[in-house]
C-alpha cells in the first residue's frame, strides 16, 4: 500500500478523484473467467476514456456467481493491470464475515488501493445500529487498507447518515458509495465535509452533485463505459468542465446524451441487468460475453431492440 492506516483518509481525499466505474466481469462461451478479455476492457477503460479508478468483483462483475478463489484472482487481474494507470477498489461484500476478511486482506496483499464493503443483511435484527458500527469497525481492525462503506436497499434496510457519519471516524474508512434517496446523501456530505467521500450510482446526478456538494468522486457503475466510445467521451467531458467550474458547458454536454441514456434504460429487460449491459459492451466493441447462473441471458428479440436502439441513439463509435 501507499500509505498507514492512520494516513488513509489523506490519501484518498488526495488520489480518489474523478470517475470511478464498476467493471463487468467477462466470462468465455464456456462459463469460464475471461481474464483475456478483462484485461482488454480495462486498457480501454483506463487508457482510451481515462476512467480514473475500477470497482471489481462487485454485484456488476456478479461476484455471487463466482468462487472465492475466481474472485481474489480477479483481485489480481486487476491491480497488475491498472498499476501505475489507475486505481482499484476491490469489492470484498459477502454474507459470510470470514470470507469478506479474507478478501479484504487478500486485496490488501495484492496491491489494491481500497476495499468496498456493503452493510451486512441482517435477520431478525430491528435495532441494528451499534451491530452495524461493530461490522466495520472489526473490519477496520483487522486490515490497513483503506475501507469504502456502502448502503444500499438490498441489505434490507439503509444505513443512516448518523450512523455513517459515526463509522466515518473510523481510521481507514475513506468513502462511502450510497446509494439511498439524495436528501439522505446531502444530509451525509454536510454532516462529514470532506472527511471522507460521499458518492452515488446514479450518473444522472453526478453533475448536480460535483455542482452543488463539491464532490469529487463518482464510485460507481458502469455508465462510464457504456455511455462513452473512444470518439466520444461525453462523461468524461462534462465532468471536466464541472471541475473547472464551467457549469453551464457542463449542463449542455451532460444533456446531449439523453439519447443514449434513454436507449440503453428503454431496452434494459427486468432482470437482466447484466446480460443488457454486456450485449450493450460488445456493440461498443468491448468484450461483453454471456452472464453466468441465476442470471438470465438475452432473448433474440431483446438483443434485435437493444441494437436498434444503439443505433439510433447518437453514440459515436
Amino acid at each position: 500500500m501507499n500509505y498507514s492506516k492512520l494516513d488513509a483518509k489523506d490519501y484518498a481525499r488526495e488520489h480518489m478523484r474523478g470517475i470511478w466505474a464498476a467493471a463487468l466481469n467477462p466470462f468465455c462461451p464456456d462459463g469460464t473467467f475471461d481474464e483475456v478479455g478483462l484485461r482488454q476492457n480495462i486498457r480501454h477503460w483506463v487508457d482510451d476514456l481515462d476512467i480514473k479508478g475500477l470497482f471489481i468483483a462487485g454485484k456488476q462483475g456478479e461476484f455471487f456467481s463466482m468462487s472465492l478463489e475466481e474472485r481474489k484472482r480477479n483481485f489480481e487481474v486487476a491491480v497488475d493491470e491498472c498499476s501505475g494507470r489507475a486505481g482499484t477498489i476491490m469489492s470484498a461484500s459477502d454474507q459470510n464475515f470470514d470470507t469478506v476478511l479474507s478478501l479484504a486482506r487478500h486485496a490488501q496483499d495484492c496491491g489494491a488501493d481500497y476495499i468496498v464493503v456493503h452493510a451486512p443483511m441482517l435477520h431478525f435484527v430491528t435495532d441494528h445500529d451499534e451491530l452495524v458500527y461493530n461490522y466495520y469497525k472489526t473490519i477496520c481492525d483487522e486490515v490497513d487498507i483503506g475501507i469504502a462503506m456502502w448502503s444500499h436497499p438490498d441489505s434490507g434496510y439503509l444505513m443512516s447518515p448518523e450512523l455513517c457519519a459515526r463509522i466515518a471516524d473510523l481510521p481507514n474508512i475513506v468513502a462511502i458509495k450510497y446509494s439511498v434517496p439524495r436528501e439522505m446523501y446531502v444530509r451525509l456530505s454536510h454532516m462529514v465535509g470532506d472527511k471522507i467521500h460521499v458518492s452515488t450510482a446514479s450518473e444522472v446526478e453526478w453533475l448536480d452533485n460535483v455542482e452543488e456538494l463539491g464532490w469529487k468522486l463518482y464510485l460507481c457503475s458502469s455508465p462510464p463505459y457504456l455511455l462513452q466510445s473512444k470518439v466520444d467521451r461525453r462523461m468524461h467531458d462534462y465532468t471536466q468542465l464541472a471541475f473547472a467550474g464551467d457549469f453551464a458547458a457542463a449542463r449542455r454536454v451532460r444533456d446531449s446524451l439523453d439519447p443514449v441514456r434513454n436507449a440503453f434504460r428503454l431496452t434494459k429487460p427486468g432482470g437482466k441487468p447484466q446480460a443488457h449491459a454486456k450485449y450493450w459492451q460488445e456493440l461498443l466493441g468491448q468484450v461483453g460475453g454471456p452472464v453466468r447462473a441465476p442470471m438470465l441471458q438475452l432473448t433474440d428479440a431483446e438483443k434485435a431492440k437493444t441494437y436498434e436502439a444503439f443505433e439510433g441513439c447518437g453514440l459515436k463509435i
